[in-house]
C-alpha cells in the first residue's frame, strides 16, 4: 500500500488519496461549528475512511458535540482532557480524563462540554453503507440545546436549523494540549 499524499485543505492537511499516512493533530484539518464545538477528522471529505471513523471533538462548557441520536453502528469514546456530560439513554453522567464510554448500536447519546475549559474527546465508530440514524426528541438533551425538534432518521432534517461547520481552528486553540 503506498503512502497517501497530504494536501493543505485550508485549515490543515488532509489525505488527497488512498493509502497510509501520518499527521500530527496540530497539523491536521479542523472544522468549527458555532453550535457543536470543533473537531479534527483526520480523513478528507473526498477520501473518507471506509470502515472506521475516528476524530477528536473539542467542546467548551455547555457546548454539545452534535444532536442527541442513536445509530446502527457501534461507537467508542475516550475523554482525553477536560470534563463533559454524557447524556445516554435518558441519563446524565459526568466524565473526566481517561473515562471510556462503550456505545453499542442503538444507544441514544450526546456529549456536552462541562468544567472550566475545553474538553477533548477521542471518538471512533464503525461504518457501513446501510447505517441508520435516529434523532429522537429528548427533554434531557433539550436542556442543553442538543435535541431534535421532532423525531427523524434524516440528519438533514435534524440539523436544518443549524449552520454548517466551516474549516478553521477554534478560537481557544492556544489552550489545547497539542498547541504548545
Amino acid at each position: 500500500m503506498p503512502e497517501a499524499p497530504l494536501e493543505d485543505a485550508g485549515s490543515g492537511v488532509a489525505p488527497a488519496g488512498d493509502g497510509w499516512f501520518v499527521v500530527n493533530v496540530r497539523d491536521a484539518e479542523w472544522w468549527v461549528s458555532e453550535t457543536f464545538g470543533s473537531g479534527c477528522g483526520f480523513e478528507s471529505r473526498e477520501h473518507p475512511f471506509p470502515q472506521l471513523g475516528i476524530n477528536l471533538s473539542v467542546l467548551e462548557p455547555g457546548e454539545p458535540n452534535c444532536l442527541y441520536h442513536a445509530e446502527s453502528q457501534q461507537e467508542a469514546f475516550l475523554v482525553l482532557s477536560g470534563e463533559c456530560r454524557l447524556l445516554v439513554d435518558g441519563e446524565e453522567r459526568l466524565l473526566r480524563p481517561w473515562d471510556f464510554f462503550h456505545c453499542p448500536a442503538g444507544t441514544e447519546h450526546v456529549f456536552v462540554g462541562a468544567g472550566e475549559g475545553p474538553c477533548v474527546i477521542l471518538m471512533t465508530g464503525a461504518r457501513s453503507a446501510d447505517e441508520q440514524l435516529l434523532y429522537p426528541v429528548s427533554e434531557l438533551a433539550g436542556r442543553y440545546g442538543a435535541s431534535a425538534e421532532e423525531e427523524t432518521p434524516d440528519p438533514a432534517q435534524a440539523y436544518a436549523r443549524f449552520e454548517r461547520p466551516r474549516r478553521g481552528r477554534p478560537g481557544y486553540w492556544g489552550r489545547l494540549p497539542w498547541s504548545d
